[in-house]
């Protein structure tokens, strides 16, 4: 009997100190988290000087509060302006901060031709979500006959 019980004292002192030698020293945080960028249905015609909102809401999969994430847009076609709800006019190509999950963009149009912007949303660790939006011109002119 005393052999069981120092057999087994000597199991559960081994068994305490692998248990010790496998944790790390060190906490994990883990600081990089899938995201993406969810939008409201979009209008999907517009007339020169005509303006469509965007409502969006970043969608995050986990929490840091050290990540930060960038907004900015590119259109490869048509013109016209892109904006957020506090009033900043975006210029093509520059990173803005995005500080808030929930926003609206203001999009638009200064030309008659079908509209095409890309919308990237981009965190500090480098992972970056593309959104495309796409408008048809309302102002075409159609062709009469005589």
């Amino acid at each position: 009997m005393r052999n069981i019980i120092s057999k087994t004292g000597i199991c559960g002192m081994v068994a305490v100190l692998l248990s010790f030698m496998a944790c790390e020293n060190e906490l994990q945080v883990q600081q990089s988290y899938g995201f993406s960028l969810e939008t409201m249905p979009v209008q999907k015609r517009i007339s020169v000087g005509e303006t469509a909102e965007i409502r969006c809401t970043l969608v995050r999969e986990g929490r840091y509060d050290g990540a930060r994430y960038t907004i900015r847009y590119f259109q490869p076609d048509g013109r016209g302006e892109l904006r957020t709800d506090d009033g900043t006019v975006f210029l093509p190509n520059d990173r803005y901060p995005l500080d808030r999950e929930v926003f609206r963009l203001y999009y638009t149009s200064r030309s008659d031709d079908q509209q095409t912007i890309d919308v990237y949303v981009e965190d500090n660790t480098g992972q970056v979500v593309k959104t495309s939006f796409t408008f048809q011109s309302e102002n075409g002119t159609e062709e009469t006959e005589r």
